[in-house]
């Protein structure tokens, strides 16, 4: 599937070691041809770390996609009614924000995004990036996995021995599971081992 032309939303949240794997497959998209709509969280706009700085992360967004960062929720709200999302990309999803939008709370412009996109009738798709997807935040994961709309980049355990209830996507995988979620369907195996 094609998808030059396709208004892709992009969000990130706060799952910072996760930057360097998704970068890459916002360029795809972009040399996809689709029309990148970036929206951040609160975190990524705030917070410094050992993975960068947050401002270097926004300009490096902006240089990606051409376009300005959607930083607020009033700024979030109108790609509901006005300017429409073919499709909402989350990735890296945090597990806080991840149950937030398991139990229909709206307190980031990413969280707006995909509310606002899902009220279209349009596909939201997940990567997530938790520690404890298999712990206090699996009835979150359960209750999106089972719910209209939403559909997952495959995921597995990062280091099972280590942290046997962390789960993150296979950011790889992220524009096959946009031009299935395109059509309505889950990109299948959904959980797998990772590389």
């Amino acid at each position: 599937m094609s998808l030059e032309g396709k208004r892709i939303g992009f969000g990130l949240t706060g799952s910072h070691c996760t930057y360097d794997a998704v970068f890459p497959q916002m360029e795809k998209l972009v040399e996809a041809k689709a029309e990148v709509v970036p929206v951040v969280s609160y975190t990524v706009q705030n917070t410094d770390t050992h993975f960068g700085e947050a401002k270097a992360h926004m300009q490096r967004i902006k240089e990606i996609t051409g376009k300005e960062l959607i930083t607020t929720i009033p700024e979030a709200e109108p790609l509901g009614p006005k300017y429409p999302l073919d499709c909402m990309v989350i990735a890296p999803l945090t597990g806080n924000s991840m149950s937030k939008l398991a139990n229909a709370l709206t307190d980031s412009p990413v969280l707006m995004a995909a509310k606002a996109t899902i009220r279209n009738g349009n596909p939201v798709v997940l990567g997530i990036s938790t520690n404890d997807a298999l712990g206090l935040n699996g009835v979150n994961l359960m209750r999106l996995m089972a719910t209209k709309l939403i559909y997952f980049i495959p995921y597995g355990q990062d280091d099972p021995f280590k942290k046997p209830n962390s789960l993150v996507a296979e950011m790889d995988l992220l524009q096959d599971t946009v031009e299935s979620a395109l059509q309505y369907k889950q990109l299948q195996p959904v959980i797998i081992e990772r590389k």
